[in-house]
């Protein structure tokens, strides 16, 4: 299924859940929420490595085969006649497993101001300020700065995805990603859609991004206590607001956008393709 697989990946609250509500309206391609797959994935691979004794019995076009077979099953029912994008932020970690298993597909890294994440975690919290959200401890929800600090910390989801990302950025196989800036999306989707169409080499089609609608999240949302964290409804817009965030901790974060003005650290290394230049 390699011609047929593609992922999304990048940072949390960047527009991945409205790219999929999006490019799902295609009835040829099949994108969803993050998928269970990247888990397995991480399962198996530790399943199979040192530290397990029997991992000598398991030669590398075996390791192979067991990874592959992994996307086969799970997408059995779907990648006969669909194109499947595979979402999880724990891709862009994998750039070299990917170019290895699949070797013509490209990994769509959906990236947005810092500082704007943080305020959208903090505003999806406050909307549901009756619920415990599995997202914090007790102790980490006490105050926005408690919340942020947890969202920024070593194991943090924003963390996490930001050193993922700017790994991928920066490795050898960077002319694998597509960098989708939220803000473009948002303000764009008809040319942002069309460039991944043409960099994944599939044929053109016509999106209404008028009424775009995603809500398969929505038990998995209430179940991990923060209903709307995966929910899509309506034209696609930018929306100019005020941050919620306190002034000290959104100047924490802002001004470090390193896709919109970085490159590759070698001259010899690939560059990503990047959509969303714009300043501020």
């Amino acid at each position: 299924m390699d011609s047929g697989l593609y992922f999304i990946s990048g940072l949390p609250r960047s527009g991945s859940t409205l790219l999929a509500a999006i490019l799902r309206q295609n009835p040829k391609i099949h994108a969803s929420m993050s998928s269970p797959v990247s888990a397995l994935f991480q399962e198996l691979l530790t399943a199979m490595g040192a530290h397990h004794d029997y991992s000598v019995l398991i030669n590398d076009e075996q390791r192979r085969n067991i990874l592959r077979g992994l996307f086969d099953g799970y997408y059995k029912d779907i990648r006969h006649d669909k194109i499947v994008f595979d979402t999880n932020r724990y891709w862009c970690s994998r750039m070299g497993a990917i170019a290895e298993l699949f070797p013509q597909a490209r990994v769509i890294a959906c990236v947005r101001d810092l500082a704007w994440i943080m305020d959208s975690f903090e505003r999806l919290f406050r909307k549901n300020a009756l619920l415990m959200s599995r997202m914090f401890k007790p102790a980490e929800s006490a105050s926005v700065y408690t919340r942020v600090d947890a969202l920024a910390g070593p194991s943090g989801p924003v963390r996490v995805a930001w050193s993922a990302l700017r790994e991928a950025f920066y490795g050898e196989h960077a002319d694998r990603l597509i960098v989708i800036d939220y803000e473009e999306l948002a303000r764009e989707p008809n040319r942002t859609i069309e460039l991944i169409y043409d960099k994944c080499r599939l044929p053109q089609f016509k999106h209404d991004f008028d009424n775009v609608s995603y809500e398969d999240g929505r038990a998995f949302d209430i179940q991990f206590g923060m209903p709307g964290l995966h929910s899509v409804s309506g034209k696609v817009r930018y929306s100019e607001r005020r941050s919620i965030l306190p002034p000290d901790l959104f100047e924490r974060f802002a001004d470090k956008s390193f896709w919109r003005t970085a490159h590759p650290a070698k001259r010899e290394m690939p560059t990503p393709v990047s959509v969303g230049m714009r300043k501020g």
